[in-house]
């Protein structure tokens, strides 16, 4: 049966002054069926961030329309969007005095297989229906202590250290950049890129409930939403990208 993709994109300024959170979803201008998700969440002070994260996108874009599935492997592709993005922060950072950083995650979906890569604690989730099929690692002090066994989740929720990054855009040693393995598309799956200020509110099994069942649009409203109500006047930026495989339904027979 054929599949369709339902996508959506959506942020929220929470409680902070400034959104400098960055997100988009682009199709490929040549290729048929073959499309872009960036997520990037700016650190660096006021505008700083939002600067940062900026490239992120405008980078992203650019690759991806120069993107060749014939002559480039999309795991360059995606390895290169972030580390020359971390080089055009670097170099804002000497014609500026700001201090900007961003975390990244980039997705493709074309004919057949799926990948992605990120750096930072920005995630991405892969649900299949209500299941959870893999989740992001953060380059985080918490996520290195979570990966050790030395913190559950319910601990890492609440460590004053839980927002130290130990690899991001901009910093002074280059980016970490994880990539995923390839996935083939299947009708059920759900990919989400979001930033902490979303994934820091909900847990894994609160997401699930939220995409599963729901069109794009209606899981990413009411995401934002739940988190909203769960940062209760202090949330941070919040954005989302959601891209989701369903079947399309047969046509009716004629009596």
């Amino acid at each position: 049966m054929p599949i369709t993709v339902e996508t959506c994109v959506a942020s929220h300024i929470g409680d902070r002054h400034e959104q400098q959170d960055r997100v988009g979803v682009f199709a490929h201008p040549r290729q048929p069926g073959t499309l872009m998700a960036v997520l990037a969440d700016g650190m660096g002070g006021h505008t700083g961030g939002a600067m940062a994260a900026e490239q992120v996108l405008l980078k992203a874009r650019q690759n991806f329309e120069d993107y060749s599935p014939r002559r480039e492997e999309v795991a360059d592709l995606l390895h290169g969007i972030v580390d020359e993005a971390h080089l055009i922060i670097r170099l804002t950072r000497l014609t500026s005095e700001k201090e900007p950083h961003s975390t990244a995650v980039v997705f493709v979906l074309q004919p057949g297989q799926i990948r992605w890569a990120h750096c930072g604690d920005s995630r991405l989730y892969h649900f299949r229906n209500n299941r959870l099929i893999s989740r992001s690692e953060d380059h985080s002090l918490v996520g290195d202590l979570q990966r050790k066994g030395q913190l559950n989740d319910a601990g890492a929720r609440v460590h004053p250290q839980r927002n130290v990054l130990l690899s991001c855009l901009g910093a002074a040693q280059a980016p970490e950049v994880s990539v995923g393995e390839a996935v083939r598309p299947q009708a059920g799956d759900s990919f989400l890129l979001c930033s902490d200020g979303l994934w820091g509110l909900l847990s894994d099994a609160e997401i699930a409930a939220e995409v599963s069942g729901r069109r794009a649009r209606d899981a990413a409203e009411a995401l934002v939403d739940r988190a909203r109500k769960r940062g209760a006047g202090s949330g941070d930026n919040i954005s989302l990208a959601l891209i989701k495989l369903v079947d399309v339904p047969a046509p009716e027979s004629e009596s």
